[in-house]
């Protein structure tokens, strides 16, 4: 593989996650906001909206982002990864709301903060090309 062609497979990796990525966001968002609007706590509604989000993310990502076959390795190094990221995720997230930021600008940093993470080690270690 030439360099130009790792550069262009990486740009269309870049480009599946982020648009997963979004669809995702909306996923976990709008179960979010559904829980909340259901009163739900606000610290254990962010935590089932990040699984239902994750959930979703897997599935996606392994079949059109990494194009992945799947497999027990995968999914433990999948479970693994998201399960440190929700504790960055849900802590960033309450770390906002503690410093007085609205609940969907809060959302949105911890998004960002998981999101990065996740693509760096989804792309080097879980769905890494053998």
């Amino acid at each position: 593989m030439t360099a130009v062609d790792a550069k262009a497979g990486l740009v269309g990796q870049l480009a599946r996650f982020v648009l997963i990525g979004g669809f995702c966001a909306l996923v976990d968002f709008g179960v979010y906001q559904g829980l909340l609007a259901l009163g739900l706590w606000v610290h254990l509604a962010k935590a089932i909206s990040f699984v239902a989000g994750t959930t979703t993310a897997y599935f996606l990502n392994r079949r059109f982002t990494f194009n992945a076959a799947g497999g027990a390795g995968q999914l433990g190094g999948f479970v693994l990864l998201y399960s440190v990221t929700f504790f960055v995720n849900v802590g960033t997230n309450a770390l906002m709301l503690h410093f007085g930021l609205p609940i969907a600008v809060a959302w949105v940093l911890a998004q960002g903060v998981a999101t990065v993470i996740n693509f760096v080690m989804l792309r080097t270690v879980v769905f890494k090309s053998r």
